[in-house]
């Protein structure tokens, strides 16, 4: 097993004004699962290529435990990768697809027999050891790729969205099944996804990317409760983070109508006249008080079993002239009607300020 750092890693791309991965500093503890996330384009898979040896490094480093891998090629890294779309040979039986690296590396027949039986086993498949991988499911494919990363047992696993081809119920059982099986072997491993959900579900910790930069690299936990800038609030969380610009005032942040209270160390922080303030949907409380509440007209009612959220929009325009758009959660056995208005008050400890400048953190 082993940790890793990125010191500093830069990729550029000729052509493109900005770096694709710009300056990464992280630290990735021994055994840790690691996740990093973010949208489309933010650099995510080419962090992960990078730490692969399959993009090159343009300034920086990589370490993988005490070894400087920045200049070594893909195969003298100790890593395996499961990738996006298995890349199976499909001319090989399953147990020929998860030996073939041994195979190659010259290992006795016997020693990759057992090697490949123990992670078969270990990944329930042993029954479609002699099958070839266009008779499997693709569930079942990936669990194939998984078992060719184990038998070779690397120091590091990488895995750029394994899950991205099964379909919505098999990704929930198969990341589970990752999670826990990654646990169970302790092998630092670095997953990339573009779903914020399965990050705060599989990941010890969790590195949210954008435009190339580390936005925050932290525990699910903390992401979801004291994220540190509105990039991050508003991309973790599902539905996502409600953020507002408002108005400042003397005491607080004028709101649809409504006074917000800050404290004396918010409003010193803020630079200009404007704050963003981030509410999550579950932080709303549905109230009969029209008294210092949150109105806003019901456009849509999301039932979804044991939860149902509201879509509606503010009655009364924020600090940027326009009648933003608000989520909340509300009770799923007595939901509001389309064109109700719902008076709505904001939980005061579960409220996030943010600079309307850069978005850092101010609460």
């Amino acid at each position: 097993m082993a940790t890793i750092t990125y010191d500093k890693a830069t990729r550029r791309y000729a052509g493109s004004e900005r770096p694709a991965v710009d300056a990464l500093d992280l630290e990735i503890a021994d055994g840790e699962f690691l996740v990093l996330v973010g949208p489309s384009g933010c650099g995510k898979s080419t962090s992960l290529r990078m730490l692969a040896g399959l993009e090159d490094i343009d300034e920086g480093a990589v370490w993988i435990g005490d070894r400087d891998v920045t200049q070594l090629p893909p195969r003298a890294r100790d890593i395996a990768m499961v990738f996006q779309n298995y890349a199976l040979y499909p001319h090989m039986t399953v147990g020929q697809n998860m030996g073939f690296a041994l195979k190659i590396a010259g290992r006795p027949a016997s020693e990759i027999k057992q090697k490949v039986l123990d992670a078969a086993k270990l990944l329930d498949i042993e029954q479609y050891l002699d099958r070839k991988p266009k008779a499997l499911s693709g569930g079942q494919r990936q669990r194939v790729a998984m078992g060719r990363a184990i038998v070779r047992e690397p120091q590091v696993f990488l895995m750029d969205e394994p899950l991205s081809n099964l379909d919505a119920k098999l990704r929930v059982s198969t990341r589970t099944q990752i999670a826990a099986l990654q646990r169970r072997l302790g092998v630092t491993t670095v997953y990339v996804t573009h779903d914020q959900v399965e990050a705060m579900t599989m990941g010890d910790r969790v590195a949210v990317l954008s435009d190339g930069l580390l936005q925050q690299c932290d525990t699910p936990r903390a992401l979801y409760d004291k994220p540190a800038n509105a990039f991050v609030a508003g991309f973790i969380g599902s539905p996502a983070m409600n953020l507002v610009t408002a108005k400042l005032t003397e005491d607080g942040a004028e709101l649809g109508g409504a006074r917000v209270p800050l404290t004396r160390e918010i409003l010193a922080k803020a630079d200009g006249d404007t704050v963003t303030l981030g509410f999550r949907p579950e932080s709303l409380e549905v109230t009969t008080s029209e008294d210092g509440t949150l109105p806003i007209k019901v456009d849509l009612v999301e039932e979804l079993g044991s939860d149902a959220y509201v879509y509606g929009k503010l009655a009364e325009t924020d600090a940027e002239g326009a009648k933003s758009n608000v989520v909340t959660r509300v009770d799923p056995r007595t939901p509001p009607a389309m064109g109700d208005t719902l008076h709505l008050r904001i939980r005061p400890d579960e409220l996030h300020v943010f600079s309307a400048t850069d978005g850092a953190r101010l609460s």
